[in-house]
């Protein structure tokens, strides 16, 4: 029996995949969580087979708890199962250690092969991300530049629209702060102004569109 934990944000993704995961005679979901900080926990009292990683949750996203997952529990298989198909994100969730990279709108039966694909040390790739490594191999890009998680924080609510004074506002810092996390960013994105921030790192896949 292949073991199963399934994390995901959405209460109703989880009911749906845990149901389709219990259907199979092979496999038994054991667990769920809805953060990448309660995977983590969960794996360390708990190791499972096989992690389903949904890639973008509040707090911990799905590669960092991949990493840390797999530093705790080297014998368990991370699949990513996720609606992003960019390049960075692709890249990012492989080289933190995961063994599949799906799509959530792959067929039922894709991702239950997937699962015991990744179960029995192979790897589960949907077609559009072994087009995306393949390439990646071919003509290698240089890194996605690497945010802190404040640093994050501070674009998303860029992104969301509040002004420097109301992200301040919100995590509880000084407007001179809420700047200076910006400047950083605004370096490390190379560009010069807050919509193009958020247009380059939604294109780098560090930012949801």
């Amino acid at each position: 029996m292949i073991r199963v934990l399934i994390v995901d944000d959405h209460p109703i993704v989880r009911t749906g995949l845990g149901g389709l995961v219990d259907a199979a005679p092979d496999l038994q979901v054991v667990g769920t969580a809805a953060t990448g900080e309660d995977a983590v926990a969960a794996v360390e009292a708990a190791p499972p087979d096989v992690v389903l990683m949904d890639l973008r949750m509040p707090g911990m996203d799905g590669d960092e708890a991949t990493g840390r997952i797999l530093a705790v529990a080297p014998e368990a298989r991370v699949v990513i199962l996720t609606t992003y198909e960019t390049d960075d994100a692709i890249l990012r969730a492989i080289g933190a250690g995961a063994s599949g990279y799906l799509l959530k709108a792959a067929p039922e039966d894709e991702l239950l092969a997937g699962i015991r694909a990744v179960a029995a040390g192979e790897v589960a790739l949907a077609p559009s991300v072994a087009r995306v490594l393949v390439r990646q191999a071919s003509h290698p890009r240089p890194p996605a530049p690497v945010l802190t998680p404040r640093e994050r924080e501070v674009l998303s609510l860029v992104a969301a629209g509040l002004s420097n004074r109301a992200i301040g506002s919100r995590l509880h810092v000084g407007e001179a702060t809420v700047k200076t996390h910006l400047l950083h960013v605004f370096a490390k994105l190379e560009v010069d102004d807050r919509t193009r921030a958020v247009t380059r790192a939604m294109e780098l896949g560090l930012l949801a569109r």
